[in-house]
């Protein structure tokens, strides 16, 4: 870690639409923190991040500031205590800046504008997100920084429980309608080879932000759409490697997922 400058993307500019018209991210934990707010504090406890950059829906940084906790915009050492309350080891080190940026239409062009505010603080490497992982672990965060600092391009996983199919045609999108064909399995996975996808994702900096570039005019040109950060690198910048994540590093879409 020493010697890079570490920037982070925070996530949440999403409407919630699952979660009943109510913004998940501002949603209090039993930790009365709430879950931008838990998520902003992990990232605040790892001495390597310097800035952190929230993309929020236009127009609501009023409301994203009511959802963190006051010492993250205090300029003294009562944010040290802040983040000791809220169960985090006490920093010995220097706040890290925290910045609001409006997002764009789909994820994918929220953390693009992210990534070019933080073009202006030329941080080395970024770690990218979602605003809807309450509970992501310093250590989780500190694990990435070390590998994207050997690897470039970095994703936590976890297996599936479940062994994954691939299938024929995109079932979960299809209207029910019974007159549709069947889907069909086209290949069958194997657990041990594959998991589900976490953040953050970290990557070299001036790289993902070229990748996001190109993916922006892909995505104008031919109305393709990208799934997360790490396929963006995958597309244009080349491999990622992958680090055990935390089952407990879930993400929050549905109110169940607060239980």
């Amino acid at each position: 870690m020493k010697g890079s400058s570490i920037a982070a993307v925070i996530c949440a500019a999403g409407s919630s639409s699952r979660m009943g018209g109510i913004k998940k991210e501002y949603r209090l934990l039993d930790s009365s923190l709430s879950v931008l707010g838990s998520a902003v504090c992990a990232f605040a406890a790892v001495p390597a991040v310097r800035s952190i950059v929230i993309a929020i829906p236009p127009g609501d940084e009023a409301a994203a500031r009511r959802a963190l906790p006051p010492w993250v915009f205090s300029e003294d050492a009562s944010w040290g205590v802040g983040v000791e309350k809220a169960g985090f080891a006490k920093p010995g080190f220097e706040k890290p800046s925290v910045f609001f940026v409006p997002g764009g239409k789909t994820r994918r062009d929220s953390v693009h504008m992210a990534l070019f505010f933080l073009a202006g603080k030329n941080p080395d490497y970024v770690l990218i997100h979602d605003g809807a992982r309450p509970w992501v672990s310093v250590d989780l965060i500190e694990r990435c920084i070390e590998a994207v600092q050997k690897y470039g391009a970095v994703v936590p996983a976890v297996a599936f429980t479940d062994t994954p199919k691939e299938f024929s045609a995109k079932l979960w999108e299809r209207g029910g309608d019974e007159g549709e064909s069947a889907v069909f399995v086209k290949s069958h996975l194997r657990r041990a080879s594959t998991g589900a996808a976490q953040t953050p994702q970290a990557f070299r900096f001036p790289e993902i932000l070229h990748a996001h570039e190109k993916a922006a005019a892909l995505e104008i040109n031919f109305q393709t759409d990208f799934t997360d950060d790490a396929e963006i690198w995958g597309k244009f910048c080349g491999a990622v490697a992958v680090i055990p994540g935390e089952v407990k590093n879930r993400k929050i879409t549905f109110p169940a997922d607060l239980a």
